[in-house]
């Protein structure tokens, strides 16, 4: 194991070493703070500070990686801790570099090593001893195979001749980099996967979520028109840093096949989208990337078209704007060509008020190449939370059975978790591949099929699906509605005249309570009985959360559970699994009171027993043999009405211990009685809560029956019309 340095002689001063803290330890091994503390005092071989900083110790980063990595311990890779060590000393460099140069030198760096096919420099940035003769050296070296090999500027030069030799570490990071992630591509969209990181929150305020990016690849379906032999030509004429087009191309192992168009304002934002795509293995010849606002048609039309129009704040926000942005991109597509736009959905989707702008929108949908409308949820813009986007898909020239018809869906409600990413995509995909089918009965399961003439008549109107979908409505779950209200009617019923019976053989509820005349009871305190050995207290147990199911055979009673946050029965344990991995594990016994102080107070008396406690929760158990007995019931009603027990909001503990709480000590009949009254409110809530829940039930489903338009009402005699 990595213990230091093999000769102290040869070890750099601290000022040339990736120093880092132990809080950045526990970031990079994805650990909380303390874990790190107890492996240095575990650990012999964990490594020894280097330096100090206020006090803080300080530690080589090689020296924990190599630890982390041989001891195996952290939760993670160790592809990721070196990328992660990298990072660090990227970081580092901000005293000396923008974030802007430290992502244009390391992005250059690294298309230079692409382009040259050799190394950057001998070691990583912890070879030793650099020094400014060297680096002078080294910079002056890059420099001549960048002028060499790039002379028309196209991806590194003037990024390398801007910056002078106090780069020449970079050149050393680049090539950790390269090793962490095994090539040039891997190493620059890590590098612009923690553009936030680094501080170039600009450049990330674009950025969408990586599952809005894997639906941008599954609509396209680039994959499979790859594998039926065609060539195809990508498009994005607002690229941006590249994303979309980064991650359609990282889904095919086919890009010498592929031609590439973007364009973007941002001259730099093309210098980065052009090494991108360079390094993704797009060839010179099959890309070009223009800076302004018009693609360079003549390379070639556009196959496919993936982009995000620009974003712009509210206040100024144009919605003719943006739908004359999405006009320019349909005129890009020639027939059977595709394009996908993610936009606001103020312009693509909501009610439209400015009349110029209906009358566009309008436009776009006669000229039938409007394929569908999408509502996504919000949020997948990180950098812009409270931004609503909307997806179109274009289609020239669509099959026959989709022509003068759209497919409108929305999935706001939604999150993009891949099941919904593949059913709305199977949708589209099937909806552009054959249209409306009507012989085998298949409906979207996410949209409506509407026909563009009535999208006309409500001139302006939304995009939004005018019903639930199809899917949804002859699912079995709908179509069995009316039976499951009869079932929730009938139970309803039986609760009803379960409750009639009880009160005829019992009578009224009456709790026959008095005020109490002369001395108080007696005061304790549940210590007080633990000592008595009047009641018992034991331990719950750490169970781990991956061996709790739905279908075990024990209980599982846990915080959730007891304060009500959590149904009593969801969380199960397989009994064979409690005795091989818990072998001390005891069950409960009928009556034991199961108690959580957090997060709050919380009581509960498992009747049946035979339920494993989770830690935090721990168990009371009354002694009926003891003087003067307490009952399960009376101790957990007692103890859940104690007085100051509650916690303040910004408290850490618990006002007081559970054993510090005082209740009255009740006289033996006193108890019995008591326990008895609160026997007969349990029964009597269990009776109204059946006839609650079936009424509950029946109420649910009626409603959701009459808003998706399934149900209708016929007449009730118990319906008050008035």
């Amino acid at each position: 194991m990595v213990t230091g340095l093999p000769d102290p002689a040869l070890r750099p001063p601290a000022s040339l070493l990736l120093l880092v803290s132990m809080s950045d330890i526990a970031a990079f091994a994805r650990v909380k703070r303390p874990v790190v503390s107890t492996w240095r005092r575990r650990h012999p071989d964990f490594p020894a500070a280097v330096s100090e900083n206020s006090g803080r110790p300080l530690f080589d980063g090689a020296q924990v990686t190599d630890w982390l990595i041989t001891s195996g311990l952290g939760n993670a890779a160790p592809t990721e801790l070196r990328s992660e060590l990298a990072l660090f000393g990227i970081v580092a460099l901000r005293d000396r570099f923008t974030p802007w140069q430290l992502v244009e030198t390391l992005g250059s760096l690294l298309c230079l090593r692409r382009l040259d096919g050799r190394p950057l420099a001998d070691g990583g940035a912890n070879a030793f001893p650099p020094d400014a003769e060297a680096d002078e050296a080294l910079w002056s070296e890059l420099l001549s195979r960048a002028e060499r090999i790039d002379a028309e500027d196209d991806f590194v030069l003037r990024e390398l001749r801007a910056i002078d030799a106090t780069a020449a570490p970079l050149a050393r990071l680049a090539e950790d980099l390269i090793e962490s992630a095994y090539d040039e591509r891997g190493a620059y969209e890590w590098l612009l996967a923690a553009r936030s990181r680094l501080g170039l929150d600009s450049l990330a305020a674009d950025a969408v979520t990586p599952e809005l990016r894997s639906l941008f690849t599954q609509l396209t379906d680039l994959r499979i028109r790859l594998e039926q032999g065609e060539s195809l030509t990508l498009a994005d004429p607002h690229s941006g840093a590249g994303d979309l087009l980064a991650a359609l191309l990282d889904a095919t192992e086919d890009r010498d096949r592929v031609t590439v168009l973007a364009a973007d304002p941002d001259e730099r934002l093309t210098r980065i989208t052009r090494r991108r795509l360079l390094l993704a293995g797009v060839s010179e010849l099959d890309l070009d990337v223009q800076t302004g606002t018009d693609l360079e048609e003549r390379f070639a039309d556009p196959d496919l078209v993936v982009t995000q129009l620009p974003y712009r704040p509210g206040e100024d926000r144009s919605v003719l704007a943006a739908l004359t942005e999405l006009e320019r991109v349909a005129y890009l597509l020639r027939p059977g060509c595709t394009a996908i736009v993610l936009g606001p959905a103020d312009a693509l989707v909501d009610e439209l008020k400015s009349t110029e702008a209906a009358q566009l929108r309008s436009a776009l949908l006669r000229e039938n190449i409007v394929e569908s409308v999408i509502a996504l949820p919000g949020g997948v813009l990180p950098f812009r939370p409270g931004h609503r986007p909307a997806l179109w898909t274009l289609t020239r020239g669509p099959v026959s059975a989709a022509e003068g018809k759209v497919l409108l869906a929305d999935i706001s409600s939604e999150q993009l978790t891949p099941g919904v990413r593949m059913r709305l995509a199977d949708d589209v995909l099937l909806w552009r591949a054959e249209g409306l089918r009507t012989l085998d009965g298949h409906d979207p399961r996410y949209g409506r099929v509407v026909s563009v003439a009535d999208l006309d008549r409500a001139f302006g109107g939304p995009l939004t699906p005018p019903a639930p979908p199809a899917s949804a409505i002859w699912s079995d779950k709908v179509t069995e509605r009316p039976a499951l209200i009869a079932e929730a009617e009938a139970r309803l019923e039986r609760a009803t005249a379960d409750i009639r019976a009880y009160e005829e053989g019992r009578g009224p509820y009456r709790g026959a309570i008095l005020r109490r005349v002369g001395r108080l009871p007696r005061r304790t305190t549940l210590g007080k009985l633990i000592t008595a050995r009047r009641v018992t207290r034991l331990p719950g147990h750490r169970i781990d959360e991956k061996h709790l199911t739905r279908d075990g055979h024990h209980t599982v009673l846990g915080p959730e559970e007891i304060t009500g946050e959590g149904a009593v029965g969801e969380r199960r344990v397989d009994r064979l699994l409690l005795a091989t991995a818990y072998e001390r594990v005891a069950l409960t016994e009928p009556g034991d009171v199961v108690y959580t102080l957090a997060p709050r107070i919380g009581v509960y008396v498992d009747h049946d027993g035979f339920s494993v406690v989770a830690f935090p929760a721990r168990v009371l158990r009354v002694n009926a043999d003891a003087t003067c007995p307490l009952t399960p019931r009376v101790l957990a009603a007692l103890l859940g009405a104690a007085r100051g027990t509650a916690r303040s909001p910004s408290a850490v503990r618990p006002a007081r211990r559970i054993e510090d709480y005082q209740i009255p000590d009740l006289d033996p009949d006193e108890v019995l009685r008591f326990d008895a009254l609160l026997a007969e409110t349990e029964r009597r809530e269990r009776l109204l809560r059946a006839q609650s829940d079936a009424l509950a039930e029946a109420r649910r489903l009626t409603i959701a029956g009459l808003a998706d338009g399934t149900l209708t009402l016929g007449e009730a005699r118990t319906i008050n019309r008035t």
